[in-house]
């Protein structure tokens, strides 16, 4: 029995052995730190299940973000350094236009799993942004959302009267009028430099996940977090492939790739918006990072700024990407919005459980064998 066993095991290993031998590995960039989600979690989650669901066919190797940043993913992906890559479309808004108009509503952003949920359904099935996508030789397999973002200071902000004259690192187009409405100075910087320009005194603060403490090191550099109502970051297309990548790959394969990033999707929310949040909170407290209660009166005007700024996003959208029916498509999205954050709050915010409905909902309706080409 025992020599059965043994036998039987040798098999197994063999034929392992031979599967990964044969095995596709396809290089992947997250663009960000080890200790950030988007690697830490997402794509090092994405490695992990690509052998699993492709049944040993597919492998990956993480490329660090020495190797491929934010800005460099767009050249990156084209020239096939990576495979399948981070991409966060506010960053190339000239070349995905569509896809940046969504962004333009991060300042709603309420619940993160509802949020990353209805950006996927959105642009799966928004036809000018997959041309988007085609015209660069990208495929879209999803995207995720922040945990919801802080002012993250070097001076106290408790009132509308503390922010005049800061000068704060912005994310974005969103962020920026906020900070321009509040007599801020809004500062257009990568999220890798916030750390350098606050230690310096080049800005005052950031509008960001609290997060990026962690992951950005701002633990070391901040003195004061102010929690308000400024949204997060929702404009993401977590897994970019290269067209080229994707025509390589078989139906099966294709498929595989589809449901390993669809779980590595709902892993990143919940780890960025759910669960960081604490961790992150607990390492200021013991940096003596004070934490500020907003005055509520600045917390009602926010709130007005937010909800006016929804039409403010489809007239920019209008001006600057030249989407003449951006109102149309912002209401299209917030319906979706509706959608997931019921359903968010049905799971009680579960990540498997969020995986299995944007399966259901959005992947499980695409073919494919057409789908990205």
């Amino acid at each position: 029995m025992k020599s059965l066993i043994k036998t039987t095991g040798l098999a197994l290993a063999a034929v392992l052995a031979v599967t990964a031998a044969h095995a596709r590995d396809i290089r992947i960039a997250p663009a960000a730190p080890p200790a950030h989600p988007a690697n830490g979690t997402m794509y090092t989650n994405f490695a992990a299940y690509l052998p699993q669901e492709s049944g040993g066919s597919l492998t990956a190797t993480i490329l660090g973000p020495e190797v491929v940043n934010l800005l460099q993913m767009k050249d990156a992906l084209q020239s096939q350094v990576a495979e399948v890559g981070n991409l966060l479309p506010l960053y190339f808004p000239a070349d995905l236009p569509m896809m940046s108009v969504t962004g333009q509503l991060s300042l709603t952003s309420k619940s993160p799993h509802a949020m990353g949920a209805a950006m996927t359904e959105f642009i799966v099935n928004c036809a000018p942004c997959q041309d988007e996508m085609k015209n660069l030789g990208f495929v879209y397999l999803g995207s995720g959302a922040s945990d919801l973002y802080e002012f993250i200071t070097t001076k106290p902000v408790k009132t509308a009267a503390d922010l005049q004259g800061l000068r704060l690192r912005s994310g974005g187009a969103p962020w920026a009028r906020l900070a321009e409405n509040f007599g801020a100075v809004p500062v257009q910087m990568s999220v890798f430099d916030q750390f350098e320009a606050m230690n310096s005194g080049t800005i005052d603060g950031t509008m960001a996940s609290v997060g990026d403490l962690l992951a950005f090191r701002l633990v070391e550099v901040a003195k004061h977090i102010t929690k308000v109502p400024i949204g997060g970051y929702i404009s993401t297309s977590n897994f970019t492939v290269s067209n080229v990548t994707w025509a390589s790959l078989s139906q099966d394969d294709k498929d595989a790739m589809v449901r390993a990033a669809n779980r590595a999707n709902a892993d990143f929310t919940n780890r960025w918006g759910y669960e960081i949040p604490d961790i992150a909170e607990a390492a200021a407290n013991e940096a003596g990072i004070e934490f500020i209660e907003a005055d509520p009166a600045l917390v009602s005007e926010i709130a007005s700024f937010v909800e006016a700024d929804i039409e403010t996003a489809g007239t920019y959208s209008q001006e600057q990407f030249g989407i003449s029916d951006a109102p149309a498509q912002i209401q299209e999205f917030l319906g979706l919005v509706s959608k997931w954050e019921a359903i968010a709050a049905e799971v009680n915010d579960d990540p498997k459980a969020m995986a299995e409905r944007v399966y259901q909902e959005v992947w499980s309706k695409v073919d494919t064998s057409t789908y990205g080409s």
